[in-house]
């Protein structure tokens, strides 16, 4: 009974053993990479503010941050990241909401959880994110009536106040570049925001990134 016992145990083991070599050899390759670039936002206004559509124009900011990729399987992987991005929005002048032209600019982290679909160097992702506003301010040209005026959002009770949390969606492909022992990743992102960020007007996130990562080869 001991000897079966014995057996039975050592050939757990040895299953066991095997599946975790399997997946470590065949899976998709442990990745940390880090990635600087500019992006390219706007808001949505919703379907109570379309007057607001024809006057919007987009923003370009700063993202800085470092992404983890997970090999689970040989086509298929989760990608968690973490980014600080300066996000916005602009209005052209005349538009109903500001008069004159505006820009608001967010200061903002935000932590991505991707599932990654492989292709041999290309890949395909999709999955939520998770945002927080650092700060942000709002910047009103001036004109001959007004003068220009420059402030700094508030996250108090105040009817023109924002709220610091954001929650959506991101999507989007990419494709990887052997350079000697490291990896040069092109990465096409789209961001959907599907909480309202503020107060006073709808306003939801909207993001189109192009980023470069760089990677070691292998870890």
């Amino acid at each position: 009974m001991k000897l079966l016992f014995k057996t039975v145990k050592k050939l757990i083991e040895g299953t066991l053993l095997f599946t975790f070599l399997a997946v470590s050899s065949f899976s998709q390759k442990n990745r940390f990479s880090l990635s600087i670039n500019s992006t390219t936002t706007n808001f949505n206004y919703g379907n109570a503010n379309k007057q607001l559509k024809p006057y919007k124009k987009n923003v370009r900011g700063i993202q800085v941050g470092v992404s983890y990729q997970a090999g689970i399987t040989p086509m298929f992987s989760v990608v968690p990241e973490l980014y600080f991005s300066m996000k916005g929005g602009r209005l052209k002048k005349d538009n109903p909401l500001t008069t004159n032209k505006s820009t608001l600019r967010l200061y903002t982290i935000n932590m991505p959880v991707l599932a990654r679909l492989h292709c041999k160097k290309l890949y395909v992702n999709a999955g939520p994110y998770f945002g927080y506003t650092l700060s942000g301010r709002l910047k009103i040209e001036g004109s001959d009536n007004l003068p220009e005026k420059t402030t700094a959002i508030s996250f108090n009770d105040d009817a023109d106040a924002f709220n610091r949390w954001d929650l959506g969606v991101q999507a989007g492909g990419g494709y990887n570049f052997d350079i000697k022992k490291n990896m040069l990743t092109v990465d096409v992102r789209y961001g959907y925001g599907l909480v309202n960020i503020s107060k006073n007007v709808d306003r939801y996130n909207r993001m189109f990134n192009i980023s470069l990562l760089g990677s070691k080869h292998r870890l």
